[in-house]
């Protein structure tokens, strides 16, 4: 692997647009909306991470790469580590965005760290736009690496109790189906059975990141009954289809909020939400 090759591409940058219609919000809230509560319509706020489905990839299907995703070699680096993962990343927010807002996600790379000839861990850093100014900022960490001959799973961490909130949601095919639809990704381990065992060597589909991620957000914005001003998130251990998504969350120190998902006793994603007033 070309080291100054791949150096080369921390600091590019781009700008996209993009935004969520009242269209992609009953969408999105048909997929993982709250129970009981109405899809968000034109100028209503847009629930926080739901940016997430505001800025499709652009790349022509014939372009894709055999795993679904978009070939780098534009703004993300072309490298031959075919296994690439979102292995965590950290929100700030600044105001809410509504439904029907036009928004500006401007992007950089920040970082390009090869720990190794089979890890690469890349950071991308967005900020998002609308009408009114800065939304939010983020910090995406992406992790590359080699598909392995079998499934080794990492090191297991026990599911805490969960005193502030307990909770679990069905993780069935049809929601990474169409959860995978409302973020156009095309990643085949999300919706192909066969393709996810077969040639990525795990044993079944694997749920989102990003769906575990906003399961917590929602998690913790229904535990304080407020928006965080700051959250972050980390992925532990895959999740899959076929069994319940648990989550718990446990009060941490000076009021922040520790969030969990986890499935069979396990914890695969870990979480940190932060209030307006906590020092």
């Amino acid at each position: 692997m070309d080291q100054l090759n791949i150096l080369a591409w921390a600091g590019r940058s781009q700008t996209e647009t993009g935004g969520v219609d009242a269209g992609m919000a009953q969408q999105i809230h048909a997929t993982l909306g709250s129970p009981g509560h109405r899809a968000p319509k034109t100028g209503d706020l847009l629930d926080p991470l739901w940016h997430w489905c505001a800025f499709a990839p652009s790349d022509p299907t014939q372009d894709l790469r055999t795993d679904g995703h978009p070939r780098a070699g534009d703004f993300l680096p072309p490298l031959r580590l075919p296994r690439r993962m979102w292995a965590g990343g950290q929100l700030r927010f600044h105001r809410p965005a509504r439904v029907g807002d036009p928004l500006e996600r401007r992007s950089v790379v920040a970082n390009v760290d090869q720990k190794s000839d089979t890890m690469v861990l890349i950071r991308v850093n967005h900020e998002i736009h609308g009408p009114q100014g800065l939304v939010l900022e983020e910090r995406q960490d992406v992790v590359y690496l080699p598909i392995p001959e079998e499934f080794t799973p990492p090191v297991k961490r026990a599911m805490p109790n969960g005193n502030a909130l307990r909770r679990s949601h069905p993780m069935t095919e049809a929601l990474l189906f169409r959860f995978s639809a409302v973020t156009f990704n095309a990643h085949r381990i999300h919706y192909d059975t066969p393709y996810a065992q077969e040639v990525e060597k795990y044993p079944g589909l694997v749920v989102h990141g990003p769906l575990q991620a906003m399961l917590l957000m929602r998690a913790a914005c229904d535990a304080r009954n407020s928006t965080p001003t700051d959250f972050s998130f980390r992925a532990l251990h895959p999740i899959f289809a076929g069994s319940d998504l648990q989550i718990a969350a446990d009060d941490g120190e000076d009021g922040e909020l520790r969030l969990y998902t986890g499935q069979d006793g396990h914890q695969g994603m870990v979480a940190t939400a932060l209030f307006q007033g906590v020092v």
